[in-house]
């Protein structure tokens, strides 16, 4: 009876220590700033990323980056170590490794499996507004509230060699789908085109007459859409750097400019409240898709080119791309909503206003769990 009654009490003894650690490391307490409590919410969210398989989310904010299992929405790791507010994140291709840019100046690398800090790469005096893998994986390009990129091994986390040039800070950082050419937009109101693996600056592409918020090859890297504050986008050569033609007709700022999988159509998001699509072969407008209520934050096509999903005031719109008619408003955010990705097989959409995230079905628009 007392074998039994020590086997019993030793059973008890493991579950309570195994469970308590579980639930110490699924608990949004993680982390705490010596001497706090408790921690109230998930803090902002600026971004939210896919992993390349699908199975994780990566959601950069003011406390770190959260990482969700994206089918159970279970909270599987919370990445600590930034000093300041997480503005960027990315999955490297393989998936095995996180890029994060923080306001703190520098860029942090993370092992996706077990949550580790790799290194952290240094060298910005700046906060850091933009990080990119190359294609293959190998290489970081950062660019930053500062005039220059840089070039990290994504193995090592050697600095390779810093691309100046810029006269002011460099919102975004893009590869060619090919991975030898390296395009800035910056608020100095140009493109600059590097070669990536030498870092020679190739050419400058000048002509919008505000700062360039976004940059985007076309998936066949012939293109490069820039959106600018100035209210245009301009599409150019990227073998030449020879301005192609200017879309214009949006009344405010556009933050984005990107292409369809396929390359045929040019999806435009302006701090108005419009979406406008463009056929990217002769530059004409197809259609506006003017739904929302206030101003659009986020527009993102989905894996296969039929859809485009659009992040506002508190909503999300859902536009058949054929047709420019709304399919459906997905209601249940109570603030703007910064960040909307689709998952790479297409069938779920994630969402981020300032505090939660949403998963939606994409098919049903019907929302499958609040991660908050």
């Amino acid at each position: 009876m007392r074998n039994t009654f020590l086997s019993v009490l030793l059973i008890w003894f493991v579950i309570f220590a195994f469970g308590s650690n579980t639930f110490a490391q699924d608990s949004p307490q993680w982390h705490l700033p010596e001497g706090a409590k408790a921690r109230l919410g998930k803090g902002r969210i600026n971004e939210i990323k896919y992993s390349p398989d699908g199975t994780k989310l990566a959601v950069a904010g003011s406390i770190g980056i959260w990482i969700y299992n994206a089918q159970t929405g279970e909270e599987l790791n919370l990445l600590t170590g930034h000093t300041s507010l997480v503005n960027s994140v990315v999955f490297s291709p393989d998936g095995t490794t996180i890029a994060s840019g923080s306001w703190d100046g520098t860029i942090r690398l993370w092992d996706v499996h077990t949550g580790n800090s790799l290194r952290t790469l240094s060298g910005y005096a700046g906060q850091v507004l933009s990080v990119s893998f190359s294609p293959d994986g190998t290489t970081i390009a950062s660019g930053s509230w500062g005039d220059t990129i840089r070039l990290w091994d994504a193995r090592t986390g050697n600095s390779l060699r810093t691309l100046s040039g810029h006269t002011n800070g460099v919102n975004s950082v893009s590869f060619s789908p090919d991975g030898t050419t390296i395009a800035s937009g910056s608020y100095d109101d140009t493109i600059r085109l590097w070669d990536a693996r030498t870092g020679n600056h190739v050419r400058t592409l000048s002509g919008h007459t505000d700062s360039v918020l976004s940059v985007s090859f076309s998936p066949d890297g012939t293109t490069i859409a820039s959106g600018s504050r100035d209210g245009t986008i301009r599409l150019w050569d990227a073998r030449t750097g020879n301005h192609i033609r200017t879309l214009s007709g949006h009344t405010s700022v556009v933050y984005s400019a990107s292409f369809s999988p396929d390359g045929t159509t040019i999806a435009s998001g302006s701090w108005g409240d419009t979406i406008r699509l463009w056929d990217a072969r002769t530059g004409n407008h197809v259609r506006t898709l003017s739904e929302h209520t206030d101003y659009v934050n986020s527009v993102v096509f989905s894996p296969d080119g039929t859809t485009i999903a659009s992040g506002g005031w508190q909503e999300i719109c859902l536009w058949d791309v054929r047709t420019g008619n709304r399919i459906r408003t997905l209601t249940g955010h109570t603030s703007p909503v910064n960040s909307v990705v689709f998952s790479p097989d297409g069938t779920t959409i994630a969402s981020g206003d300032w505090q939660e995230i949403h998963l939606w079905d994409a098919r049903t628009g019907n929302r499958i769990r609040t991660l908050s």
